[in-house]
């Protein structure tokens, strides 16, 4: 990497600071890194990870890469959905507020694995796979899901961290179950 590229940024705490502020209540999540090149790279400079950046903004880090998902981290969607990581809270969240009905966990026929959403009177199930890749056991689970949906005649719409970052692609994703 050319360092002399970077050193053009020449962002003093304050603004970073700021610019972590203003992603977050433009966008209500904690910004990656990879959201805020620009400053991320200065910000690490000075705080010594992203982490401590988001930390001295007054918010709480993401996990970082070495503390894999693996942890579920629960949390509550707007809708009061309790949701097993950050990337369910925002897809939750975005099927509220285009009003579309759903519920969570609801079992997979004859079989003991649960879906994260399903919508249409569980004509469709929504899966965010955000492991994939990560495990193979995990990549089993989702091979087993996809399997099921087929044989059963469900549609399946699967998300992935690609469609959540570093910007949401759900409007397009999920555009089909708008009324």
């Amino acid at each position: 990497m050319n360092c002399s590229k970077l050193s053009r940024f020449k962002y003093s705490e304050e603004e970073i600071i700021q610019s972590i502020r203003e992603y977050y209540e433009k966008e209500n999540r904690i910004p990656p890194k990879r959201d805020l090149t620009q400053t991320s790279h200065r910000a690490i400079n000075i705080f010594g990870s992203w982490n401590n950046a988001i930390t001295k903004a007054g918010l709480i880090p993401n996990r970082s890469h070495d503390n894999k998902m693996y942890k579920r981290t629960m949390g509550m969607a707007s809708d009061g959905h309790k949701c097993d990581s950050a990337s369910e809270i925002i897809i939750d969240d975005w099927l509220t507020r285009n009003d579309i009905p759903h519920n969570r966990n609801q079992k997979y026929p004859n079989s003991n694995h649960k879906s994260d959403w399903s919508v249409q009177d569980g004509k469709i199930f929504i899966e965010y796979f955000g492991l994939a890749k990560d495990s193979p056991r995990y990549d089993r689970s989702i091979k087993y899901k996809k399997g099921i949906c087929r044989k059963f005649g469900i549609k399946l719409i699967d998300i992935y961290p690609a469609d959540l970052y570093p910007m949401t692609s759900l409007d397009s994703k999920l555009s089909a179950l708008k009324k």
